[in-house]
């Protein structure tokens, strides 16, 4: 169903995605868009390791989640700023790309917890979390995406 990688030699394993997935704060979500054009959204996530899904939040309405009711099928991509061996010039860049299925999460407790594993991912105390919990909570709608496949890799851009 999935494409296997081309370029296998650059191919990182699941661990190593894990870990990118678990350090790097920002990604891509690209979901099917209106009139056929894709739509693609920079996003905070959190990464559930043991229910291998992701987890995003954001309004709870708009292009994104009109696509998502529309087709639950996604991407989401991310990737390190990369690192340099000594003496040379280009980098060493890791991305991750995943292939899931995206759903509205619904379950308050689930809701909670997943947002608050995002704030704490993000802010530096729990009480700052829990404050823009209570702040925001009835605007905010919490977006699980259950990974079918994912792949990573391993660049030099030289």
């Amino acid at each position: 169903m999935f494409r296997e990688m081309r370029r296998k030699k650059q191919q990182i394993s699941k661990e190593e995605c894990i870990n990118i997935l678990n350090q790097e704060k920002r990604g891509a979500l690209a979901v099917n868009g209106e009139d056929g054009y894709p739509y693609v959204i920079p996003v905070n996530f959190y990464y559930d390791e043991p229910a291998e899904t992701l987890y995003f939040h954001g309004a709870k309405t708009g292009h994104k989640i009109d696509s998502i009711q529309k087709d639950s099928k996604v991407c989401f991509t991310v990737w390190t700023s990369g690192t340099r061996k000594e003496g040379d010039w280009a980098y060493y860049v890791s991305s991750v790309v995943v292939f899931g299925t995206a759903s509205l999460v619904m379950d308050s407790d689930l809701f909670r917890e997943k947002l608050r594993a995002i704030g704490l991912k993000y802010y530096p105390t729990a009480e700052e979390v829990d404050m823009e919990i209570q702040r925001d909570l009835r605007n905010v709608q919490m977006i699980a995406v259950h990974v079918d496949h994912m792949t990573g890799k391993l660049v030099h851009e030289k």
